[in-house]
């Protein structure tokens, strides 16, 4: 006889929840005799119907509440329906749905998901741990909420953004759902909307900062590491002090990355190598611009200037006078003495520009990159000068959401007269111009971070150095068909994402066994031994 609870126990946990899938021996077996319609529907069929009420939708955050609560109802239908219709998908789940989710957070949200550590409870941080009822958690997402996309502070409603990464690790790569846990450390805020809001859902005070803060994060980490020992942590949304001093401290202690960072390095420089393709040339001869000179702008230099070093066999000192960056207060030189730490190894010799515009006509760079969230930066006068000075210009506006994009494709195109290498942070529709349809893409950091996070799981990876996202980006490059880039695309389609992760996944494994940085034996086959230990949502 089953217990008279346990059939609603199944159906409200979203890991054994099948909802009208259960077959009539498991409704006998399982006391769901009554609980549910007579129609018993394959995964498939569930899956039709719930896309159709999904597109039923009108407005994106209606979609993404609809996914979030399937999300919360039954994660096998939530990860079939994303897998089938990825492309779909991932701008609801992900950017730039996902930003207005966050500022909408403390007002839509119905289940809470992950764990919340607020410096409140300092001390107490494994306690908390202890609560989490996963006993082998492979890959952990945690960010304070101080730098969500381009949105700023937004404080703990930021947690929708490691559970849609998290999410991405799922689909794209096979990461088990069971085995990850997103995680938000609330220290307050400084977001004055938020502080004067009573519905706030986090801590309504400014941040803590300092020492407290940074002891909290240690607690955190050490805590993690002793609970779970294998598992890889990704820094996602800090503010660029934090960001740049947390990678720094805990880089070459345990396994974490900062995909703000590193991740968004790891795509750019795919597109690069994508785009050199069509311009010819090394990466070494290249004069490379950023707008902005924040985690994104440092990281994509820095893996660049790695690239650079492979490449040629130069210093990194060499392969850094490649990169200039521009900030607030104008070009990156060495003769200004207001530069952060991060920002003074691209500090060259250089006259001073105080407009971006003025730069591009000083340095004559081969390739733009926005990472600043200035919404249309990139205007008819800049596309237009780097045209002139190019007969292929390199334009990425990699700011996300949508409405913080230097550029949209369509600019870049017309501008250029349809002769730009155009990638985004976010995603855009077709272009026509000049009787030829362009196909822009996405450098989606969800090419590589799953993928990334795949592997380091797989060989219990001790660390993550810089060689394992240069081999995600070159082999995220091998993935781009001559088809994609004579449409103008410099990433392959998001709809091959799994066997894309798949392969990038592959490709980052060997470097780790290679290298040593591996824990685990190399399997005879590795290609595959990955693609058997993905999970695949079946019932």
């Amino acid at each position: 006889m089953t217990c008279s609870c346990c059939g609603h126990q199944i159906l409200r946990n979203p890991l054994t929840n099948h909802g009208t899938a259960f077959t009539d021996k498991e409704r006998s077996e399982k006391g769901l005799r009554g609980l549910l319609p007579a129609r018993i529907e394959t995964l498939q069929e569930q899956s039709d119907r719930a896309i159709k009420l999904l597109r039923s939708f009108p407005l994106p955050l209606q979609r993404y509440v609809f996914l979030d609560t399937l999300h919360n109802t039954n994660e096998t239908l939530f990860y079939k329906v994303v897998i089938d219709h990825i492309e779909e998908i991932m701008p609801i789940i992900y950017t730039p749905t996902v930003g207005e989710a966050c500022q909408n957070y403390s007002k839509i949200l119905l289940q809470p998901r992950g764990l919340f550590v607020t410096i409140n409870d300092k001390g107490h941080v494994a306690e908390l741990l202890e609560n989490v009822d996963q006993d082998d958690v492979e890959v952990i997402v945690v960010t304070d909420g101080q730098r969500i996309l381009g949105l700023g502070d937004q404080g703990v409603n930021g947690m929708g953004i490691p559970v849609g990464k998290l999410a991405l690790y799922t689909a794209c790569a096979g990461v088990a759902p069971e085995k990850t846990l997103p995680v938000t450390i609330d220290v307050g805020t400084n977001n004055p909307e938020y502080l004067a809001d009573p519905g706030y859902l986090g801590l309504r005070h400014e941040r803590v900062v300092g020492a407290c803060y940074d002891e909290l994060v240690d607690e955190f980490m050490l805590a993690v590491r002793k609970r779970w020992p294998n598992a890889l942590v990704q820094f996602e949304d800090f503010g660029n002090a934090n960001a740049f001093r947390l990678l720094s401290r805990w880089k070459d202690k345990t396994l974490c990355f900062n995909d703000d960072i590193q991740g968004t390095a790891c795509v750019a420089v795919t597109g690069f190598y994508s785009a050199l393709r069509v311009t010819g040339g090394r990466l070494a001869d290249q004069r490379i611009l950023f707008l902005g000179a924040g985690e994104a702008a440092t990281g994509i230099a820095n893996l660049l200037a790695e690239a650079i070093m492979e490449e040629t066999g130069c210093t990194i000192e060499q392969a850094r006078e490649r990169c200039y960056l521009f900030d607030s207060k104008g070009l990156v030189i060495a003769a200004r003495n207001d530069l952060s730490a991060h920002k003074r190894a691209f500090a060259h010799e250089a006259e001073p520009a105080s407009s971006f515009l003025q730069a591009i006509q000083q340095l004559r760079p081969t390739a733009i990159v926005g990472v600043a969230a200035q919404h249309n930066a990139f205007d008819s006068m800049i596309i237009g000068e780097m045209s002139a000075i190019n007969e292929r210009p390199i334009i990425f506006a990699l700011s996300n959401p949508t409405s913080k994009a230097e550029c949209t494709a369509e600019m870049a195109y017309q501008f250029s007269g349809g002769r730009a290498l155009f990638a985004s942070g976010s995603p855009f529709d077709p272009v026509t111009v000049g009787g030829k349809t362009f196909m822009p893409r996405q450098g989606n950091n969800a090419y590589v971070f799953p993928a990334l996070g795949k592997a380091a799981s797989f060989v219990k990876a001790k660390t993550m150095p810089s060689g394992m996202f240069l081999a995600a980006s070159r082999e995220l490059a091998k993935l781009v068909s001559e088809e994609d880039l004579e449409k103008g695309s410099l990433y392959p389609s998001l709809n091959d994402i799994r066997p894309i992760s798949e392969a990038i996944a592959v490709a980052v494994a060997e470097y780790a066994y290679k290298h040593g940085i591996a824990q685990s034996e190399r399997p005879a086959d590795l290609a595959q031994a990955i693609k058997a230990s993905m999970y695949f949502p079946q019932y």
